[in-house]
């Protein structure tokens, strides 16, 4: 239901006549051409505006978030687990991009910069912030690649499985999977995305997002440009090339793959519109991006 705007003129269509509706107890203080009053009255319709997108924005990720659950039978199993999750705000999720090679790579991440057991548990519950390897399955399931990881998760916990067939030219499906079901599982503020060869220093990302906790919409890493490289057998190849207009232009500013994070808002839009997100090349806003 949509909140009633009251003190807000509207109006409406009925049989082909356009009404306008108001609130008879509006006295105007000064009928004259006041910009003060002017300038209030578009802050109040400004902020009423937001609250409303917020309020379809969560709705709609409501919706989302369900038909998820339904659907898919690993969520379905543990949707008590989510429901518990989402009681309480984090501050964020940082997702460690693996590979099941990657085993060496993950065990010098435990050892240096990301808390083990109660230690971790600790980390989730005083600073609100949860670290998790991110790897899905493989093209054979419950096979031996499955199996390891599997075996490494009974002893350590750190693990967020994905519903995604790995490979190395689905890095940007892999990317944008992540991000839908964080948001899904954690209500956070940010949502970042780091590979397994990076040690993050976890003080200086934190001091670093929260400058921007308040701001909507944030997109933040080392950011860069590039050509669109159009020509056939070159390394990073873009089929779609013709879409971003004359030949020899370049990609729109983004953020290079090895660590980034989004906030909220852009990672619920990512959870909406899961099936809409265009997958065009490694180097584009929001996907695994190549440095």
């Amino acid at each position: 239901m949509m909140p009633d705007a009251k003190g807000i003129p509207w109006t409406s269509r009925t049989g082909g006549k356009q009404f306008v509706d108001y609130d008879p107890n509006i006295v105007l203080k000064n009928e004259g051409n006041n910009s003060g009053d002017i300038s209030g009255s578009q802050h109040s319709i400004l902020t009423m505006d937001k609250a409303i997108s917020d309020l379809e924005i969560k709705l709609m990720a409501s919706r989302a978030e369900r038909e998820t659950i339904q659907k898919d039978p690993m969520m379905s199993e543990g949707v008590k687990n989510i429901e518990s999750t989402l009681k309480r705000k984090y501050f964020m999720v940082i997702g460690i991009n693996t590979a099941f090679s990657s085993h060496k790579r993950r065990d010098s991440v435990r050892a240096t910069w990301m808390p083990q057991a109660e230690k971790r548990k600790k980390l989730e519950e005083e600073t609100g912030i949860i670290i998790r390897f991110v790897i899905g399955h493989s093209s054979t399931s419950g096979g031996i690649l499955d199996k390891a990881i599997e075996a490494e998760e009974k002893v350590h916990g750190d693990f967020l499985r994905l519903q995604h067939v790995e490979g190395y030219l689905e890095l940007s499906a892999k990317t944008k999977t992540y991000f839908a079901t964080a948001v899904s599982l954690w209500d956070a503020e940010f949502y970042v995305k780091v590979d397994d060869d990076i040690h993050v220093n976890l003080a200086t990302l934190g001091v670093t997002l929260a400058r921007h906790s308040k701001k909507p919409r944030v997109y933040i890493g080392c950011m860069k440009s590039g050509p669109v490289l159009a020509r056939k057998g070159v390394k990073y190849h873009e089929p779609e090339y013709w879409k971003f207009g004359e030949v020899g232009n370049k990609y729109f500013r983004h953020a290079t793959g090895q660590l980034y994070a989004i906030s909220k808002d852009l990672a619920t839009y990512i959870f909406i519109n899961q099936k809409l997100v265009q997958l065009l090349n490694e180097a584009l806003v929001l996907v695994e991006c190549t440095a």
